[in-house]
């Protein structure tokens, strides 16, 4: 059987359970509102698959990474009526930076991939540690800034008492 025909088995399978489901239980699985996000998703797995089955043409990897990631994002904020885009806003950098480590990983790991790899990723790293150390009542970037000069204060005396 052919691979190709495998996804899109799956996929109308997948399909057929959400009408399913609705018809049962009323769950409004199919609205345009909640189901815009897979002509993101559906493309990006599309990519993903191609490369996959062929290990042909990694330069897929890129638009079909940051293309998965996005629809499941925007599929998950559909479903939660955009209750968590104040925190799940960083996944936008993050995505770009999957994309981009696939490609890494699959065209033989050219190390000038991993500097805009590195860089959304530790941005989106850091936006989501200021998403989860700002509801902390004790914590403060003054705080976390000094403690981090302590720290590098520590290593430059113990560094330099070794020559």
């Amino acid at each position: 059987m052919k691979s190709k025909n495998i996804f899109w088995g799956m996929l109308l399978v997948l399909i057929g359970v959400f009408l399913t489901l609705n018809n049962f239980y009323d769950f409004n699985f199919f609205q345009m509102s909640k189901l815009w996000p897979l002509f993101l998703l559906i493309p990006g797995l599309s990519f993903e698959f191609d490369y996959f089955s062929t290990k042909k043409n990694p330069g897929v990897l890129v638009p079909g990474g940051m293309l998965t990631v996005l629809g499941l994002h925007f599929l998950f904020a559909a479903y939660t009526h955009y209750n968590f885009e104040l925190y799940t806003w960083p996944i936008y950098p993050l995505a770009v930076a999957i994309g981009l480590f696939q490609l890494y990983l699959h065209s033989g790991r050219n190390k000038g991939l991993l500097v805009p790899v590195f860089l959304l990723g530790g941005v989106s790293l850091f936006a989501y540690a200021s998403i989860f150390f700002h509801k902390l009542p004790w914590f403060s970037w003054s705080l976390l800034f000094s403690l981090l000069l302590i720290v590098f204060g520590i290593y430059v005396l113990f560094n330099s008492s070794k020559k």
